[in-house]
């Protein structure tokens, strides 16, 4: 018999910057090197440049440097060619766009271009016909260029296909995970926050970070109440790209600051969706374009048939072709990506009966009279159909037929219902943590529980969020620092409550599954044997959690060789399971 994981119980109730950040990096000047760890990017991309002969002083440079900046927020510029090389390879979560000076381009590209997280090439010279006929063969560079302006305008569009395609996509077949991202949406759904504070903690948070414009954060300061939230995400500011950025990686920094307007958002599009409901047709379809990740469209087809979750706020269209021209076919380009033109039915009698929101936001978005359709975060399709898009110049355009399936499929409603019922002692924020634990992503969990801890007011919310960081800390073995949690969470109970109470026996039993995991068996066994006293008293006697100690208790014995006592142990929590649960 191999060595069991102990049952552990979780109880728990309730500087500023210039306009746009330009970092500069050159190996013969004083102050030139990027700090590590460098700051938080809020954006999905980042702009290098890298010309030998850069002088910002100058007034060449300066004056292109400030066209960029009106397109990306973040422009790093190196002189260095080893250096920027080194800078790109640590790039992993961002994509990027570079601008290569003619002196380097040669040298430089070929050695760069199969860097997966480098989107597009920009060649910035003085004589195109040098370079035409060679960046011919690198599908990653965009064109060779005399002028800024021109790159600028290419920007322009490589950077709205970058936030287009860079949406995190969930399968039901693939991911076992999938129905956590439903609980995760329903999670920042019911925090409730001070939007006041909040608006104000968001600007605080955004001058500190990389990517967003002083100007655009004095400006959410002010106006913010003065537009709707759909305004604001559909306007050209960073909002945008950041929530899509902190959705995509669950940054819990990003989330945490813009939970509020996470909340804002979808309860916008429910508010619309209430009121289109009379106008909207029985059935329709809407049109989505975007370049897959050839990883991602592998996915898709063993999942077809299955459920797909957009887990993030999706734009989609009534007109096929904008998506399709500006977005499916210049992703077919990109040689890392599948050109996709996702076509979805929508039957207006599924929304009614699920939570599945979208509304049409033309009236109300920053672009008036564009034909969207905005759907909410963590919109669930059935997929039906994967065919090929036949096209003279490339195999790589795809057509996706989905049908929204919103939640009230009844395998779907079963388990998430079983699984929500897993997280109904958690409330607010801290259910997000508990969730990204359950996501494999213990690091972060650890990150917002430290946030919750530090702005805990309550002797409760600081044993609470010291009792998950011990959970934490377990899952990543770090064992020391979960048994130095789950004390701090048990010397609070203990003044807190009575000498009997429920509580105080989870935290022994906690400790004890720690000294178990760390092969202390005799300091586990005290532990188990404490909670059990505890539980004994404070419970009826055929409750499951007293099934649980003596399956603890018996583990401990089994371990140590002491067979009888082991099943003694486990045959009495037997006879509790056989009593309380269900057949």
């Amino acid at each position: 018999m191999s060595k069991q994981k102990p049952i552990t119980t979780v109880i728990s109730g309730a500087a500023a910057m210039p306009s746009a950040t330009t970092i500069t990096n050159a190996s013969n000047r004083a102050a030139t090197v990027l700090p590590r760890p460098r700051r938080q990017f809020l954006q999905n991309f980042l702009l290098i440049w890298l010309d030998a002969d850069f002088d910002e002083s100058k007034g060449e440079y300066k004056k292109s440097t400030q066209h960029l900046q009106n397109i990306l927020e973040i422009v790093i510029t190196f002189t260095d060619v080893d250096e920027c090389i080194d800078f790109l390879t640590d790039i992993h979560d961002e994509k990027v766009f570079m601008i290569v000076s003619g002196a380097l381009a040669q040298r430089l590209i070929p050695e760069i271009q199969e860097c997966p997280q480098l989107t597009s090439i920009y060649v910035l010279c003085d004589n195109q016909s040098t370079h035409e006929k060679w960046v011919k063969t690198i599908p990653k560079v965009k064109g060779v260029y005399t002028q800024i302006e021109p790159i600028c305008d290419a920007l322009q569009i490589d950077r709205r296909n970058c936030d287009q395609d860079m949406v995190s996509i969930s399968f039901n077949r693939i991911d076992p995970l999938f129905m956590y991202t439903q609980l995760l949406k329903e999670a920042l759904l019911d925090i409730e926050d001070d939007d006041a504070k909040s608006i104000k903690e968001l600007a605080e948070y955004c001058r500190l970070q990389d990517g967003a414009s002083p100007k655009t954060i004095e400006m959410i300061e002010r106006e913010y109440r003065n537009h709707t939230p759909i305004w604001w995400y559909t306007g050209p500011y960073f909002i945008y790209s950041m929530l899509n950025c902190g959705l995509r990686k669950m940054d819990v920094d990003i989330i945490l600051k813009m939970g509020f307007f996470i909340r804002h958002l979808h309860n916008h599009i429910t508010q619309l969706h209430q009121e289109q409901q009379g106008s909207m047709p029985t059935n329709f379809q809407v049109f989505r374009g975007q370049g897959l990740s050839i990883e991602d469209f592998e996915k898709m087809k063993k999942t077809k048939g299955g459920l797909m979750s957009f887990n993030n706020f999706l734009s989609t269209s009534r007109d096929r072709e904008i998506p399709f021209e500006s977005f499916a076919r210049p992703a077919a380009n990109n040689p890392n990506s599948v050109g996709i033109l996702f076509v979805m039915a929508i039957d207006t009698a599924i929304c009614m009966k699920s939570s599945a929101t979208f509304a049409e936001v033309s009236k109300v978005s920053f672009f008036e009279g564009e034909e969207e359709i905005l759907f909410s975060t963590h919109t669930i399709f059935r997929i039906n159909q994967i065919e090929p898009i036949p096209d003279e110049h490339t195999d790589r355009l795809w057509q996706v037929s989905l049908t929204l399936a919103g939640n009230q499929d009844d395998d779907f409603n079963t388990l998430t219902a079983y699984l929500r019922e897993e997280f109904n002692w958690a409330k607010g924020w801290a259910r997000l943590g508990h969730i990204l634990i359950k996501l494999g992503e213990p690091a972060k969990a650890e990150h917002l529980y430290q946030i919750l801890l530090e702005k805990s007011s309550t002797d409760k919310q600081r044993s609470d969020y010291n009792l998950q960081l011990g959970t934490v800390y377990g899952s990543m073995g770090e064992y020391s620092k979960a048994l130095s949690s789950y004390e701090r969470s048990l010397e609070i109970r203990q003044i807190a409550l009575p000498t009997n109470h429920p509580d105080l026996a989870g935290s022994y039993n906690n400790i004890g599954s720690v000294y178990y995991d760390m092969g202390e068996y005799s300091k586990a066994l005290s532990s188990y044997e404490r909670s059990l006293e505890i539980r004994k008293i404070a419970l009826p006697p055929n409750h499951p959690d007293l099934a649980a100690s003596y399956n603890n208790i018996g583990m401990v014995y089994y371990s140590t060789g002491e067979y009888s006592k082991a099943l003694s142990s486990y045959e009495r929590s037997l006879e509790i399971k056989k009593i309380a649960l269900p057949p």
